[in-house]
């Protein structure tokens, strides 16, 4: 049934440069960054200090007062974009047939926040002062659950975890969905709030993160020679993809088509991408493939780039893989140079800006990007925005546990 066309009809969006898909797009062309000094919890103390928090997040206006209480940061995030995602796309659940809608939401870490103040509540009050609410908060199907509930979405309902690709195959697994003939519509992206005390300490004993505590703006630097690590961040994105011929029934605006996703795995490390980029170069052909398109009709590629010293490497021999000769003419991106690293939630909002490069015709940023690194040699648009006419655009996204997934969009024609 691979004759069913998807297409992106709405998009919603809560990210450290703004909590509307229109705020993030108009900061990120304008290669503004979203982060600065932690404030939200006592750093004095760690190595690293800083991060790209969505300060502008509140979610008592997203969310009823009494049901905040029983969602975990990443939860809300979820559910506030969602319901971005509902007004963009004019969705009207009344009018849907319930059983036909679906919602599949990544994350890679799920409720981190809630696990931590709990832990925290048992040891110094007692077992007996532990929330009723711990294990819906802190699951990281959560998200989903409560996107479903929002969009009253009884077809089908998951979540993916497969750390920073966890949108990315969300969004892969929600196309297919639509193919396959199970659901006409998806609510699918990702969302992520692991920006907390235990997080943080984590992932600096990692040594993955930047330590540029006295300049967190121009710290996330991908595919610049003196990036140090990457930024950790915060958000969520939610996406509407729609079957064709229904999203044409409702009159529904279209952003783009999502003419395939690619994923394979590493099967080598834990953490550290395959040296030679081959598992991305899989992904990336896989997409390809599933899109019939060929490596010459891409214009544009946002890039993982993550500012670690290994994935961008990786990540550029990945693409040289695929492209060949024509690697040297793709205009390629990192969004994290201007958010952070927002893990599981990466894909979607990446996604995001991937559509609306495609709309506007104009291909983001990398910030920060300051000296050139003989390994990393291809066009990655350093430090403004460019206009570019871009009819096919791929979106990476590389996590943890040897992960690759790709999603390949064109200009709905």
């Amino acid at each position: 049934m691979n004759h069913r066309r998807v297409v992106i009809t709405g998009m919603g969006a809560i990210t450290p440069l703004g909590c509307s898909v229109e705020t993030f797009w108009e900061r990120l062309i304008n290669a503004e960054s979203g982060a600065h000094s932690i404030t939200t919890f006592d750093v004095s103390h760690y190595d690293v200090r800083f991060g790209a928090q969505c300060l502008d997040f509140k979610p008592e206006d997203y969310i009823d007062r009494r049901e905040i209480k029983r969602l975990d940061r990443f939860a809300q995030m979820a559910v506030a974009a969602a319901r971005g995602c509902i007004r963009d796309a004019g969705w009207d659940s009344d009018r849907e047939d319930p059983t036909r809608v679906g919602a599949v939401i990544g994350s890679g870490i799920g409720g981190l926040l809630e696990i931590e103040e709990q832990h925290v509540r048992m040891l110094e009050k007692g077992v007996d002062k532990v929330s009723a609410f711990t294990i819906p908060k802190l699951m990281a199907n959560a998200a989903s659950g409560n996107v479903s509930i929002l969009v009253n979405a009884q077809g089908p309902s998951s979540t993916v975890v497969t750390a920073c690709a966890s949108s990315a195959h969300a969004m892969g697994d929600a196309m297919m969905m639509i193919q396959n003939g199970d659901a006409d519509a998806m609510f699918t992206g990702g969302s992520e709030a692991a920006l907390t005390p235990l997080g943080l300490a984590a992932f600096a004993a990692m040594k993955a993160l930047s330590t540029r505590n006295d300049d967190p703006a121009h710290a996330s630097r991908p595919f610049d020679r003196d990036r140090d690590g990457f930024v950790m961040g915060e958000g969520a994105a939610v996406l509407l993809f729609e079957e064709l011929e229904h999203a044409h029934r409702r009159g529904a605006k279209i952003y783009a088509e999502v003419a395939g996703v690619g994923a394979s795995s590493d099967a080598g490390h834990i953490t550290q991408p395959a040296e030679d980029g081959r598992g991305a170069a899989l992904a990336m052909t896989a997409a390809l493939r599933k899109a019939n398109v060929t490596p010459s009709e891409v214009n544009y590629i946002n890039a993982h780039g993550t500012s670690t010293v290994l994935n961008d490497v990786t990540e550029t021999l990945a693409i040289k893989k695929v492209f060949g000769e024509h690697a040297k003419r793709l205009a390629i991106s990192s969004t994290k140079s201007a958010i952070g690293h927002l893990l599981g939630a990466s894909g979607a909002v990446e996604l995001v800006a991937t559509v609306l490069a495609i709309r506007n015709g104009v291909a983001p940023p990398t910030i920060n990007y300051q000296t050139p690194d003989p390994q990393c040699d291809l066009d990655y648009v350093p430090n403004q925005s460019r206009d570019l006419n871009i009819g096919v655009a791929l979106s990476n996204s590389f996590g943890f546990g040897g992960h690759n997934a790709c999603v390949c969009i064109r200009r709905f024609e």
